[in-house]
């Protein structure tokens, strides 16, 4: 009689996978109940490098069909947004975020750094004629001029209004100087000496008089603390002044370095007033957001590409020619594209009639203008003290 076949044990089943968190069993790359991974966050440091260019930047093939779009077809992209077809492009903020914060980084980089007077100058302070002052005036207010003009249709026009009120500066500290010299000559004295304590201060006055933190601080309605706080503020911000007649630089990179967070604030107060300008089309804020985000980008890519334009000529046409004539050429199209690309944009968009559309776009871009001329002032001003 045979024997019957002896069978082998059954195999033990494999101990049933659990998350590492929570302890439920898995069933998937990622916990049902906690949400945590399969694979563990210690890995090596270039995926984690990856991870971050995704999550922040979502940089991948996207890109490549995002940035042609954006520059050469005004509109393209939020119309393709609010049609639905999103997932094919960069989403409106990252682009804005990623756009802003290469281009000013880029531009900290290559843009040399002016010198501004921020109140009294030698030359006005040791003048001890009126014709002295005036020609001492004349002559840094040419020089501030030179500067601004330079700054026209680069991304260091948004330092213009540092300008200005550096040059706004000037003929505030002329115009004491002049009172002083009259009021001398008048009383039959010799002419007052320079105030060498006042050339690294900040030219602030209150209650018509110098202001001093001992002898005339800030006294406003505010509590106490904080008029202490201000004047304490004053008193950092016009200690910096030194810094930056020293290192020029600095307040290159404080203005530059102050307007993506200053854009940041803007765009949703941009959108807003897009949100006004066209109230009767009852579209949402959010549609007028991304309208925001997209036209913001677009600036950032130009002025990257400005950016890029002359790095190009310094280094290839360093001496002029032909060259340097036809950088000059392509940075001049860049520069007249910027306002045609956002007209165009804001007609294909909200579709109106012409006339509507250029009287909008006027009426906006001046508010806007105002707007982000005080805005990075403040910035600028807050930078100063932060520095």
């Amino acid at each position: 009689m045979s024997q019957p076949p002896v069978r082998d044990p059954d195999p033990q089943p494999a101990p049933e996978e659990r998350c590492r968190n929570c302890g439920v069993a898995l069933r998937g790359p990622h916990c049902h109940a906690c949400g945590q991974p399969v694979k563990g966050l210690v890995r090596p440091l270039g995926n984690l490098f990856g991870d971050v260019l995704d999550s922040v930047f979502d940089l991948d093939i996207r890109v490549f069909r995002t940035l042609p779009p954006l520059f050469a077809k005004p509109g393209f992209l939020t119309r393709e947004y609010f049609a639905g077809r999103q997932i094919r492009y960069v989403t409106p903020f990252r682009l804005f975020f990623f756009l802003t914060v290469l281009t000013f980084f880029v531009a900290q980089l290559t843009l040399d750094g002016p010198s501004i007077n921020f109140g009294d100058g030698d030359a006005i302070a040791r003048a001890t004629t009126v014709a002295e002052v005036e020609k001492a005036r004349d002559a840094k207010l040419a020089e501030l001029a030179k500067l601004k003009q330079g700054m026209v249709g680069t991304a260091a026009a948004t330092g213009i209004p540092g300008v200005e009120a550096g040059a706004q500066a000037v003929r505030e500290v002329a115009a004491e100087r002049i009172a002083a010299l009259q009021q001398a000559q008048a009383a039959g004295v010799p002419p007052p000496a320079a105030d060498r304590d006042g050339e690294n201060t900040l030219n602030v006055r209150f209650n018509d008089k110098a202001w001093d933190e001992r002898k005339n601080p800030l006294d406003t309605w505010l509590p106490g603390f904080a008029d202490r706080w201000l004047n304490a503020q004053v008193a950092r911000a016009s200690n910096n002044i030194a810094r930056l007649r020293q290192d020029p630089s600095a307040f290159k990179d404080a203005a530059l370095g102050a307007v993506p967070t200053t854009l940041f604030v803007l765009v949703p107060i941009f959108a807003l007033m897009l949100k006004l300008a066209y109230f009767f089309k009852r579209r949402l804020y959010m549609e007028h957001l991304v309208v925001a985000l997209h036209s913001h980008a677009f600036l950032s890519l130009n002025l990257l590409l400005v950016l890029l334009v002359r790095v190009l000529a310094l280094w290839l046409a360093p001496d002029g020619g032909a060259l340097a004539t036809l950088f000059a050429w392509i940075e001049g199209l860049l520069i007249a594209w910027m306002p045609a690309y956002l007209l165009l944009m804001q007609k294909r968009v909200y579709a109106q009639g012409w006339p509507m559309t250029a009287l909008k776009y006027f009426v906006l871009g001046t508010c806007y203008s105002v707007l982000l001329s005080f805005a990075v002032l403040a910035s600028m001003a807050i930078g100063l003290v932060a520095m």
